[in-house]
């Protein structure tokens, strides 16, 4: 079955990876960046179960819409007959459900409500279902995937997957009755063209260049204790043994600047100070040369995408 939008990273988990790994985050920067992380493989767990299915259905993964406010869903399943928001939730522990408020076990302190959070997705999208002429029924569920989750007190009247259900979950997505047309392809479309990269939701601290730590990230383990062997041209993390061509690794370092500091111009001085341990000046300007628009010249020259 298409999953017509794979789930990527959102800039501020990104950005918010960037900077854990390059500064000391503020406490409460680094628990809202440890929650990022942790919904996020529980979205990539949930993706793994519904990539297993074999019926007619459209999958689109990490929406974030607009109607009269913006909304997200971590993922919806079109099918030929109802649609199926799913919000879902990687909460690890003993919780309690009492008076329709969710808590920890033993606290008095509530959580966010995951099923207030369905119940938006679906207040926002039906009228924009409708503008865009259809009137499909909404039967989402808030799906708990963590096999350490327990939830006492759940009552049997809401929308809520355990995670000991979720195999029975995928089988009832298996089994409906589901033939999509041209018409459902283009409703999918028209979402995913929807789709706001730039989410208002999003929590950053402040930082600046200067205070923060300089050379390649690991695309493993995020370590900055990474060298250079020059004889092989490779990046070789000291902390998980991870290789990488210099060449490659120099290019992760100009899409991090670009995110990290969008007005910031890309000049090969920038991207040497960056990486820090790429000694060669000459490596950076070619990488450059061969993968960015470069503008003026000598001394005055920096570098764009190419459109």
């Amino acid at each position: 079955m298409p999953t017509l939008k794979p789930r990527t990273k959102s800039k501020e988990y990104q950005i918010l990876s960037f900077l854990n790994a390059r500064m000391d985050l503020p406490a409460t920067d680094k628990l809202h960046y440890e929650n990022l992380e942790k919904g996020y493989k529980g979205e990539l767990f949930f993706d793994q179960l519904t990539l297993m299915l074999q019926n007619d259905l459209y999958i689109l993964n990490d929406l974030c819409l607009q109607t009269n406010g913006f909304f997200q869903i971590d993922t919806l399943i079109i099918a030929q007959h109802t649609i199926y928001p799913y919000e879902i939730k990687n909460h690890e522990g003993d919780y309690r459900y009492e008076l329709g408020n969710f808590y920890p076990k033993l606290s008095k302190n509530e959580i966010s409500n995951p099923l207030h959070q369905l119940n938006r997705g679906k207040l926002h999208l039906r009228p924009l279902l409708k503008s865009l002429g259809f009137y499909l029924p909404l039967e989402g569920d808030v799906a708990f995937v963590n096999p350490n989750f327990t939830l006492y007190q759940a009552p049997l009247n809401e929308p809520i997957i355990h995670p000991t259900q979720l195999n029975n979950l995928m089988k009832k997505l298996n089994e409906i009755p589901s033939k999509l047309t041209d018409r459902h392809k283009r409703l999918a479309d028209q979402l995913i063209s929807m789709h706001q990269t730039d989410c208002p939701f999003t929590r950053l601290p402040h930082y600046s260049y200067d205070q923060l730590q300089k050379g390649p990230l690991c695309t493993d383990c995020y370590s900055l204790l990474c060298f250079v062997d020059e004889s092989k041209k490779i990046l070789v993390c000291n902390k998980c043994g991870h290789k990488e061509l210099v060449d490659l690794a120099v290019l992760r370092c100009v899409e991090e600047l670009e995110l990290l500091f969008p007005d910031m111009k890309i000049t090969t001085n920038l991207v040497h100070d960056w990486c820090g341990v790429v000694g060669s000046k000459k490596t950076i300007r070619r990488v450059l040369m061969q993968n960015y628009k470069s503008i003026g010249e000598r001394h005055y020259r920096y570098f764009e995408k190419i459109k």
